[in-house]
C-alpha cells in the first residue's frame, strides 16, 4: 500500500478538522451573525482551512477504498476474476493516495502572509533610446505571460 501520512501528520489534520466544525458552528450563532466584522473573519478563516479539509477527507475516502480492495486481494475465497479487477483498483488507489499525500503535504506549508497582497510593477525604457524601449517591451511581455500562466491579473 502506498506510504501513509505520518501520525503527527494525521493528528494535525485532525485537529484542522476540529477547528474547521468548529468555525462552521461559530458561524451558525446568532451572535456571530449581527457582528458583521466577526462573522467575515470566521468565514475568510474557515474558507482559508476548506481545502485542506476537503482533501483530507478524500484522502481517507480513497485510504478506506484501499482497504476494502486488500480484503479482497486476501480473501480466499474470492473469485479469482474478482481479485484481478480488485489487483488493478488497488494499482490505482495506490497512485491516488500518493498524489493525494503530496497535495495534503503542500497544504499544511505555513501560508506566506504576502501572499494575499497585491504587485504593483512599472516598466519603462530608461536613457538608451530605440532599444531601451524595445528591451522594456519584451520585458513587459515576458512578465505578462508568466503572470497568464499563473492565472494573474495584468
Amino acid at each position: 500500500m502506498a506510504l501513509l501520512l505520518e501520525e503527527e501528520v494525521f493528528h494535525k489534520l485532525d485537529e484542522i478538522v476540529k477547528k474547521y466544525e468548529t468555525l462552521g458552528y461559530r458561524l451558525a450563532d446568532p451572535e456571530v451573525i449581527a457582528n458583521r466584522e466577526e462573522f467575515q473573519k470566521i468565514a475568510r478563516e474557515q474558507g482559508e482551512l476548506m481545502p485542506i479539509v476537503e482533501k483530507y477527507n478524500e484522502y481517507k475516502r480513497t485510504l478506506k477504498q484501499a482497504k476494502d480492495v486488500e480484503e479482497i486481494i486476501n480473501d480466499p475465497s474470492a473469485e479469482l476474476d474478482i481479485k484481478d479487477l480488485a489487483m488493478e483498483e488497488k494499482t490505482v488507489l495506490e497512485e491516488k493516495l500518493e498524489a493525494l499525500e503530496k497535495e495534503l503535504k503542500e497544504l499544511l506549508l505555513p501560508k506566506d502572509p504576502r501572499d494575499s497582497k497585491n504587485v504593483i510593477m512599472e516598466i519603462r525604457a530608461g536613457a538608451g533610446g530605440e532599444e531601451a524601449s524595445l528591451f522594456a517591451a519584451d520585458l513587459f511581455r515576458m512578465y505578462s505571460r508568466y503572470a497568464e500562466r499563473h492565472g494573474w491579473k495584468v
